[in-house]
């Protein structure tokens, strides 16, 4: 009889010991299933011990490890581990919350595999002329099926979200059959490799630099312009990296952002198995998925934030894209940083990293100059010159629902012209907020320090913070005025006046309302490349990873308001937007216009776009941070809490304070403050920041912090510490 010690998904700090029968040390790693007070939960074994500080009588026996699955490795748990010990997050809630939910259960069907479909030998020759020419989508479903050989249940979806019932029809026929999928490439020969377009000077000198770095740790920052090829870049090091019989995780920032780059990685390297991994996928694709990956059998991972936790157990390259983006820091629970937590498994695994951006955050820019990540660059756009960038001076000019009238011309001329528009306003809804002109009311969340937001096609006010949503009223709730005002424009607004001002155009909204549905992104991406929309009404979604020949002009609206925040990120925030936005203009043979509407058209950021001079600019910032202290130059954490009552939140960060300054460390702790959000969802939030000139001084600090902080707080007030914030 041993003793294992088991991680488990409860909020508190310590492992738990056990008895267990028949455990060894290649164990460790393994799912266990274990009594805890009145329940049975699912665990990780990540230790064994002879002896336990809890009294024999009292310690409990494991119900059975469950061997389906095969054990986390050392590297795997390292990585686990270091995550818990720099968010100072429990290591049990870290480590099954990296797990597929699937597996989290006691009753878990992850280790089935989907079925998959098939042809028939009937179906096979059967006369497919014989389906009506209307029933499109069962001869998508059978082209796929004859030139794949099957399909899974994700696959078929991808083709249509009407080809499950194509295939129960199909199936009533005689023609497909359904049975368990066949092993990765069983029987099944990989199509030809799409044909690799030639190298610019500039990205073959990317390739072999980084090339020579495969084998051992180096963290490359990859800075290339908007349609430098950088994609292509990491293409050629991904087959490097397989030829070598090495896995490669590749990450992007959103959803979004996969199916496009999976479909291109599936069609230039056809031999090797390629698995996403994102929170569109059901918790079955999710398993499997994961499972593919850990045995080594998906050589290929690509993935959103979650997916930096997959274990690989033959990783050789990591390629984080789109580097910059805030998507890669979860916001909820544990706040940890993908692309951080990247840089550290490569790095605890000798593998190179490549951080990939056309605007790198001003931390990897700062690391480049710094000589501790390596530097290559992209200078030139491919095919044509970058878009023309212009600022439209909206000083004095009655807009047209946001609109100015050479937007409109601009957009007038590409409809003549054949020619995609794209009008990017970073804020979905018809109108962020309704007011009455009578008395001042406004349309306010009662569970957020936030508007409701007018969504006029369903007649319904939405916070977009925490979900509430309720009818338009009638009238003013306050004074009774039945003449209420919408104010400012949403993608919502932005698409009706397009409509009402051309009738004949075909207009498209992509947002997260329009993409809600699974496949909605995917038909919506058929639509744009077959040249089946005129003009694009976008949010953030727009923004980057795309690539549209035919889209010649990009609008921007309402920038102007990120110039008012008080967040010192928010210019750097506001240049990556707007040169990721302006770099979908003009990707083909045509170059591109991007009109930015203004009313500063002299500030330095707008010139510095206007340039395409991001060095200029992260300079100028670098320069401006270092000045006032602030990151990367320093170090932070922020201490959030919330409660009821914003004076016991308040009260319980005062506390904090003097627990920290009792420690008396080289650390800066500032005053307690109310969040910028001060209540969401009916909590009051208030925060406290901490500071150092090193990360292992401030590491030091909050190690010791957190101790007490986890003896003393009160149970009212929830409370946890954000390590390296990007949002305050």
């Amino acid at each position: 009889m041993r003793i294992i010690r088991v991680a488990l998904d409860v909020p508190v700090t310590s492992l738990f010991d056990y008895r267990a029968e028949h455990v060894a040390v290649q164990d460790i790693g393994l799912r266990v299933v274990v009594p805890f007070g009145n329940k049975v939960m699912v665990g990780v074994i990540v230790a064994l011990a002879d002896a336990s500080e809890v009294p024999p009588a009292r310690l409990k026996s494991a119900l059975r490890i469950l061997r389906d699955v095969p054990a986390l490795s050392r590297a795997d748990l390292q990585l686990l581990e270091f995550c818990s010990d720099y968010y100072h997050y429990p290591l049990g809630q870290v480590i099954m919350n990296a797990l597929p939910a699937a597996l989290r259960r006691l009753r878990s069907a992850a280790h089935r595999e989907d079925d998959c479909f098939f042809l028939t030998g009937f179906g096979l020759n059967a006369d497919w002329s014989t389906l009506p020419r209307r029933a499109v989508v069962k001869h998508r479903v059978l082209a796929a099926l004859h030139g794949r050989g099957h399909l899974d249940q994700a696959a078929a979806r991808a083709l249509s979200a009407r080809a499950p019932a194509a295939l129960r029809e199909l199936a009533a026929r005689g023609w497909v059959e359904r049975r368990p999928c066949p092993a990765p490439r069983e029987g099944v020969a990989a199509p030809p490799a799409a044909a690799s377009p030639p190298l610019t000077a500039a990205q073959a000198a990317a390739v072999d630099s980084i090339r020579a770095s495969l084998g051992g740790y180096t963290a490359w920052l990859l800075h290339g312009v908007t349609g430098s090829g950088k994609t292509e870049v990491y293409l050629r090091l991904t087959a490097t990296a397989l030829d070598s019989g090495k896995q490669v995780l590749l990450l992007v920032p959103e959803i979004a952002l996969t199916p496009q780059l999976e479909a291109t990685v599936r069609s230039r390297l056809p031999a090797a198995l390629v698995v996403s991994l994102h929170s569109a996928l059901n918790e079955r694709e999710r398993a499997r998925h994961w499972r593919l990956a850990q045995s080594g059998k998906a050589r290929v991972v690509l993935g959103t934030r979650l997916a930096v936790y997959t274990p690989l157990p033959d990783l050789g390259l990591i390629i984080v894209d789109e580097e910059h983006d805030s998507s890669f820091k979860q916001t909820e629970g544990m706040r940890y940083s993908a692309r951080d937590l990247a840089v550290f498994r490569a790095r605890l695994r000798g593998v190179p990293v490549v951080l990939g951006s056309a605007t790198p955050s001003l931390e990897s820019y700062s690391n480049a100059l710094s000589g501790r990540y390596r530097l290559v660059m992209l200078t030139e756009r491919i095919g044509v010159p970058p878009p023309r960038v212009a600022c439209v001076d909206t000083r004095g000019e009655r807009l047209a629902n946001g609109l100015s009238a050479r937007l409109l011309a601009a957009i007038e001329e590409r409809l003549a012209q054949g020619h995609q528009s794209l009008v990017f306003i970073n804020r979905r809804g018809y109108a962020p907020v309704l007011m009455c002109r009578a008395c001042g009311w406004t349309s306010g969340c009662h569970r957020c320090a936030a508007h409701l937001v007018l969504h006029l096609e369903i007649g319904r006010l939405r916070c977009h913070h925490c979900g509430h949503e309720e009818p338009v009223p009638p009238a003013c709730p306050e004074c009774g005025n039945p003449a209420l005002a919408p104010l400012g424009q949403g993608t919502q607004r932005v698409e009706a006046a397009l409509k009402q001002r051309f009738p004949p155009a075909r207009i498209l909204r992509i947002d997260s309302d329009s993409t809600r549905r699974k496949l909605a992104w995917n038909a919506m991406r058929r639509q744009i490349h077959g040249h089946e929309v005129d003009i694009l009404v976008g949010t953030q979604i727009m923004a980057k990873g795309h690539d549209f020949p035919l889209l010649n002009l990009v609008g921007v609206l309402n920038a102007d308001s990120t110039l008012y925040s008080t967040d010192f990120r928010a210019a750097e925030r506001l240049y990556a937007q707007l040169m990721q936005v302006a770099g979908r203009a003009g990707r083909s043979d045509v170059r591109g216009q991007v009109l930015v509407q203004t009313e500063f058209p002299d500030h330095p950021l707008y010139r510095a776009l206007c340039e395409n001079d991001y060095a200029a600019f992260a300079r100028a910032q670098l320069a401006e941070r270092r000045q006032a202290g602030l990151p990367p130059f320093v170090h932070q954490a922020l201490l959030r809490a919330e409660a009821p009552r914003l004076a016991t939140a308040l009260e319980f960060l005062g506390d904090a304070a003097a627990l920290g300054r009792g420690l008396r460390q080289a650390v800066t702790i500032y005053d307690p403050v109310e969040a910028t959000m001060s209540r969401l969802a009916g909590r009051e939030r208030a925060q406290l920041l901490v500071q150092a000139g090193s990360r292992r001084r401030l590491q030091g600090f909050l190690q010791a912090w957190h101790d007490k902080l986890a003896a003393h707080a009160p149970r009212k007030v929830r409370w946890m510490l954000d390590v390296d914030p990007l949002e305050f």
